[in-house]
Parts: C-alpha cells; sequence; structure tokens
C-alpha cells in the first residue's frame, strides 16, 4: 500500500495534509483528555471551557502552564520534520492541524492553520488582540494584557466556535486539494472530521495515516497503519526517489 501511495503523491498537484494528537504523541505529548487529561483531579473537559474560565481563570491558566511545561520539553519527531519536506515539494501544499501545541510552527512550516489555536499564543478578553507568552511558568496568572485586562489562551474550547477565517481557509484548501493526508487523527472531532468526505466528495483521494482503524477508514482510498513518523518518511523517500 505504501508504493499505491507513492504513487498517487507522484501525481498530486495540491496536497493537503490534516494532522491531529496522534503525531504529537509520538514526542511523547499525551492527548490531555481522558486519563491522560487529569490534572488535580481535574478532567481536561471540565476546564477548556470559557464557563470554566469564567468561574476560575487563574485555575485554568495553570493547567495550561502545566501542559506548556511539557510541551515546551518535547522535540519535533520525524512525522513533523516529514510535513515540512512535503510543503518543500509541492508548489501547492497547506496543513490543517488540529494540536495547538505549536510543534508544526516549530518546523518552520509557513502554509498552515491551527484551527484549534496554539496555547503559546494569548488573547484579550477585552478587544481580542492577540500576543504570544513564550514563559513557562508564567511569570503571573492569570497573566494580563497590556492594558490591563485578563488574557486567556488563544485556543478553541469546548462550546465555542472555530473562527470564521481559519475555518473558510480550510474550505478553500478543500475546494482546491486533489490528494489529503489525514495523519494521527481518529476522525471524531467537527468540523474536521467532515473533511475527509468532503475531499472524497469532490473526487480527490484520502490517504489515511494511523496506529489503528479509525471512522475515516472507511471512505480512505489508501490506510497505512503505524506510526506517522515511520510512514510519512517514507512517502518523502519514495517520492523523491521517483522524481529523479
Amino acid at each position: 500500500m505504501i508504493d499505491k501511495a507513492i504513487e498517487r503523491l507522484i501525481d498530486t498537484k495540491y496536497l493537503l495534509v490534516i494532522t491531529g494528537a496522534g503525531i504529537s504523541a509520538e514526542s511523547g505529548i499525551p492527548t490531555f483528555r481522558g486519563n491522560d487529561g487529569l490534572w488535580q483531579n481535574y478532567r481536561a473537559e471540565d476546564l477548556a471551557t470559557p464557563w470554566a474560565f469564567e468561574r476560575n481563570p487563574e485555575v485554568v491558566w495553570r493547567w495550561y502552564d502545566w501542559r506548556r511545561g511539557i510541551i515546551g520539553r518535547a522535540e519535533l519527531n520525524p512525522g513533523h520534520l516529514a510535513i515540512k519536506q512535503l510543503e518543500g515539494l509541492y508548489d501547492d501544499f497547506f496543513l490543517i492541524t488540529q494540536n495547538v501545541d505549536g510543534l508544526h510552527g516549530r518546523t518552520g512550516i509557513k502554509n498552515m492553520v491551527e484551527i484549534h489555536g496554539n496555547l503559546w499564543r494569548a488573547r484579550c478578553t477585552k478587544d481580542g488582540r492577540t500576543s504570544m507568552l513564550m514563559d513557562v511558568p508564567l511569570k503571573s496568572i492569570p497573566p494580563a494584557c497590556e492594558c490591563g485586562n485578563i488574557l486567556r489562551p488563544d485556543v478553541v474550547w469546548f462550546g465555542e466556535s472555530i473562527p470564521s477565517e481559519w475555518l473558510q481557509k480550510s474550505y478553500d484548501v478543500i475546494d482546491m486539494c486533489d490528494t489529503l493526508i489525514v495523519a494521527g487523527t481518529s476522525g471524531v472531532v467537527y468540523p474536521v472530521a467532515s473533511f475527509p468526505q468532503s475531499v472524497k466528495e469532490r473526487g480527490g483521494c484520502v490517504i489515511e495515516i494511523n496506529i489503528e482503524p479509525t471512522s475515516i477508514s472507511s471512505i480512505a482510498d489508501i490506510s497505512l497503519f503505524g506510526k506517522s513518523g515511520d510512514l510519512l518518511p517514507m512517502l518523502v523517500k519514495g517520492i523523491r526517489e521517483r522524481r529523479v
């Protein structure tokens, strides 16, 4: 199946890649949901909401600061690096990541939308201005904007909508791409979970990369089961060899 995927990618004009928590898990980052998300007896689902932040912004920020500490020590893995290399192999390339850890950005990738936000970025609760917060631990919790108002993590919480500009960019790319690689996501979080089906309906090819079958497997043209850190570099290598 890997050869079939490489053949498809050789003929691809516009490549779209979607990534989820699985690719970051290979860098040792937990999913922060379920048992992995338990922190001081709080569940991630109880903290990552606008209502939790309204009730107790200090607790929510301490949880995010704990997460940032874990992520800040993580290293990029071969899957992250291979996606950056894929960007260099196509004139038309785009990455949609559901991850908020900022690891894809550390590769220097340019054509990307972090559709669920970035936990290294903060947003003013008054005027919506964003800024980067790279200190770990934070100097003050909750952090304050220059205007004096509280900052919030610039991420999409449960119960919130994805910003329209991020969503529209994603839909625009779906309309243009002819091949989609879905790596490290179970395909259960909407609206991103609907993107593979949208690509299929427009005549595109869907290549799934995951350690086990997912809800995407039933519609995928090609399913490659294994670590994205192993399979993505193999695809890059195959494309380069056959383009010579």
